[in-house]
C-alpha cells in the first residue's frame, strides 16, 4: 500500500460512501457526492469493501479507484497553464 498512497492522502479519509434501499452506492469525496454505482458494479464493491473491512486505507483505495481519482497529481497545475497560454 505504502508504494500506491506515497503522499498519504488516503489517510484523512477523503472518501466516503452510503448504500440506498436499492442498492445504489453513493460515493462522496470531502461531503462532495461525486459518483453513484448501481446494479452489478454497485454489488461488486460492496463486497470488495466488505473482504477489506475495517482496514480503513484500504477501503478508501477502492472508493479512488471506482471514481477514477487514483494516482493523480498535476491537474490543477495543468489546468492553470492552460488559462494561461491566451
Amino acid at each position: 500500500m505504502s508504494e500506491i498512497d506515497k503522499r498519504n492522502r488516503l489517510n484523512k479519509e477523503p472518501f466516503s460512501y452510503q448504500t440506498t434501499k436499492k442498492g445504489t452506492v453513493v460515493i462522496y469525496y470531502e461531503g462532495k457526492q461525486i459518483k453513484i454505482v448501481k446494479e452489478k458494479e454497485a454489488e461488486l464493491l460492496l463486497a470488495k469493501i466488505k473482504q477489506v473491512e475495517g482496514q480503513i486505507k484500504e477501503v478508501q483505495l477502492l472508493l479512488a479507484k471506482i471514481t477514477g481519482n487514483f494516482k493523480r497529481g498535476n491537474e490543477k497545475l495543468a489546468k492553470h497553464q492552460k488559462g494561461n497560454e491566451g
